[in-house]
């Protein structure tokens, strides 16, 4: 039986009604650009999270972008991110104007540490970007006082973790707003995904906050008036009604990833070559993928493929060796952990509409690889 990677069209039939009548709404009131709308899914994120300050924006790399400018930066300075990631993370220190320097990642989590970051650091680090990836998120206390110790800003890249939360400081803190900003993207394979590209920018910050709002719009509030050169990074309406239609229903899915990947966790342990995702006993994880650490993993790749079952590779490449940023020196061996994870992991369905017959034929398949014969 195949099994897709992902079916957003379940996740769209069950709640057809609603997202059409939010995208019709929209259509109506003929406001399209940073209307009512956009507001409203602004204040309930925020709401949601409790974050002070939800700012929309295009996309969750302009999210990443609009962060770095908004901060009190000297040309020159540096920002840590993880070697291990999706490319927007670093891909956007670049574009405004500063320079990436890798760091490794813990070979269980994937995430960064404050050990992994302290060993980048140098003395023109003004910024370190936490990557919570997959749906965990990093081991927050330690890195804050790793920042306040070096005096540097603290970016959370939660573009795959919407909903994840952490143990901290006696209570629950959502991904995202720890941190100076919490990144957020509504990429379509997101948790909470929608129609096209869009992003949002926590922080509790006020004075951040305005800044960033002016950003999005060119440098201004007021039309005509640029206190700052900023771009045109705006959350459009449509997105943010089919956004505020699929918000309320997040908790469920979120759960029924996390029963999914549970099911996981007890059909694919034992499997001799597989190693299932660790979960750090204070987090609460999201599972915006399911990513196993496999042996033979390229061919364990095709015979998925040849069985018609959905995987992904996230990421085949590291990023310090990625060609475009051969100039800033890194090589082969410079960050084993993350060279080794590019290697092995291998992202399984885990979206909230797959069923039982479906995971179960994902874990068999896997099963059959390691064991072609039963394991006998």
């Amino acid at each position: 039986m195949p099994v897709p990677l992902l079916d957003l069209s379940k996740q769209y039939a069950s709640i057809r009604a609603e997202v059409d009548a939010a995208i019709a709404d929209t259509v109506a009131s003929q406001q399209f650009i940073m209307g009512p709308g956009v507001a409203r899914l602004e204040s309930e994120v925020a709401g949601r999270t409790g974050a002070r300050h939800a700012i929309g924006c295009a996309s969750g790399t302009d999210a990443i972008l609009l962060s770095i400018k908004a901060l009190p930066l000297e040309p020159g300075a540096e920002v840590i991110v993880p070697a291990f990631t999706f490319f927007a993370t670093a891909g956007a220190v670049w574009n405004a104007g500063f320079t990436p320097v890798f760091c490794d990642v813990d070979p269980d989590t994937f995430n960064v540490t404050a050990a992994t970051l302290e060993a980048a650091l140098t003395e023109r680090t003004r910024v370190i970007v936490v990557v919570h990836l997959y749906g965990q998120m990093a081991e927050m206390q330690p890195i804050l006082e790793l920042a306040e110790r070096r005096g540097l800003f603290v970016i959370e890249d939660a573009a795959q973790s919407i909903g994840a939360r952490q143990q901290f400081n006696g209570g629950w803190a959502e991904s995202g707003t720890i941190g100076d900003t919490g990144c957020l993207s509504f990429f379509p394979t997101k948790n909470l995904g929608g129609f096209g590209d869009g992003g949002m920018i926590l922080a509790n910050d006020d004075v951040l906050a305005e800044k960033l709002r002016k950003l999005r719009v060119h440098g201004g509030r007021q039309m005509y008036h640029h206190e700052m050169v900023g771009t045109n990074s705006r959350l459009d309406a449509i997105q943010a009604a089919v956004l505020s239609a699929k918000l309320p229903h997040l908790a469920v899915w979120t759960e029924h990833r996390r029963e999914n990947a549970r099911g996981y966790d007890e059909l694919l342990s034992g499997i001799d070559g597989v190693r299932i995702p660790k979960v750090q006993a204070n987090n609460y994880h999201v599972y915006n993928q399911y990513t196993i650490r496999v042996r033979s993993r390229d061919a364990l790749k095709a015979h998925l493929d040849a069985r018609g079952i959905g995987n992904s590779i996230y990421y085949p490449v590291p990023l310090h060796l990625q060609e475009c940023f051969a100039s800033l020196g890194c090589k082969p061996g410079d960050f084993p952990v993350s060279e080794a994870a590019s290697a092995e992991v291998l992202s399984i369905p885990v979206f909230p509409e797959l069923t039982r017959a479906q995971l179960e034929e994902v874990a068999a398949a896997i099963r059959e690889f390691y064991e072609p014969h039963g394991g006998e």
